[in-house]
């Protein structure tokens, strides 16, 4: 068995997509996948710049858009192979699409509704996000809690994301809890807390009209990084996690938990490999990064790569 694991914002880069268009199939997907985001992927991915894909509306479907070539890349060479896939935050959209749960072009086009949805709901009120580096969990939360603020993101021990309004993220970072570091993220607003919740209304309405399929692989939940298998019980959770915690903490203790003999991060891979092999080091772990990189994982697991050769295990 083998693990794949799917970034969320704030890893993207500019002309993330360049390499994957030059293969004919993908080019035609993302024109497809574009209509179906009402948005221009194919000049998000190639020509737009850092800043215009820092937009919450762009960077969220973008996202999905990379992982679910590198997907589509994976899924032509391991058919019938047994995997194990998560997602961190939107990126659970493109771990619900390689599960079979979702078709492709739904999983971008729910990511585009949710990035427009969120960004709309970040005007309503002057809030964002910090990362809290370090110290005791216990205390951290306390002084979290006491701030007024949500701990949003659990990405692992020492690494905790606080939420909540822009005043009280300065009192945070002018008096952090004991032994921590306070340093804030450039979002446009409070993720996974309850100032998501008109866009949590939002993204409910689009998924209630999606079909979600039984998955045909096993899925972890953001939630609680616990396996999840009902379609019904998948909709609701990738709609409340908008105004929910990310406990990726969780998630990526149940992949190691399984574990695989490799485990894949996909596309743009830096941040959620840095943070496995820190927690798990013991796991395999190969980054995707570029179209090329595909090969590089055909040869670990012994498969075809997608021009058809085989690979040797171990290369």
């Amino acid at each position: 068995m083998f693990a794949i694991i799917m970034p969320g914002q704030g890893s993207q880069t500019a002309g993330m997509l360049a390499g994957w268009l030059r293969d004919p199939v993908h080019a035609e997907r993302v024109r497809t996948w574009s209509e179906a985001a009402d948005c221009d992927l194919v000049h998000l991915g190639t020509k737009a710049s850092v800043a215009e894909i820092a937009r919450t509306e762009h960077t969220q479907p973008l996202l999905v858009t990379q992982g679910l070539l590198a997907h589509e890349a994976l899924a032509r060479t391991t058919p019938g192979r047994s995997a194990v896939v998560a997602g961190h935050s939107v990126g659970e959209l493109t771990a619900a699409a390689y599960a079979g749960v979702l078709d492709p072009a739904d999983a971008v086009r729910l990511a585009a509704i949710r990035g427009r949805a969120m960004a709309a709901a970040c005007a309503e009120a002057p809030t964002s996000m910090a990362a809290v580096v370090g110290g005791d969990e216990s205390e951290v939360l306390a002084r979290i809690t006491e701030l007024g603020l949500t701990a949003a993101t659990f990405n692992g021990p020492g690494q905790i994301v606080a939420a909540g309004l822009i005043e009280d993220l300065q009192r945070l970072s002018a008096a952090p809890p004991r032994m921590a570091t306070v340093k804030p993220l450039s979002v446009a607003g409070a993720f996974h807390t309850p100032y998501m919740e008109s866009a949590r209304q939002a993204v409910a309405a689009a998924a209630a009209g999606t079909r979600f399929a039984w998955p045909s692989r096993l899925l972890i939940s953001n939630a609680d990084g616990a396996v999840v298998s009902s379609p019904e019980e998948i909709r609701e959770r990738i709609v409340d996690q908008l105004v929910k915690p990310v406990r990726w903490d969780l998630c990526l203790r149940t992949v190691a938990g399984m574990e695989p003999e490799v485990t894949v991060c996909l596309p743009p891979a830096r941040t959620l490999a840095n943070i496995l092999k820190r927690q798990h080091p013991g796991l395999d772990t190969l980054s995707v990064n570029a179209a090329r990189d595909i090969d590089k994982v055909c040869k670990r697991l012994d498969v075809p790569t997608p021009n058809g050769e085989r690979a040797r295990a171990g290369v």
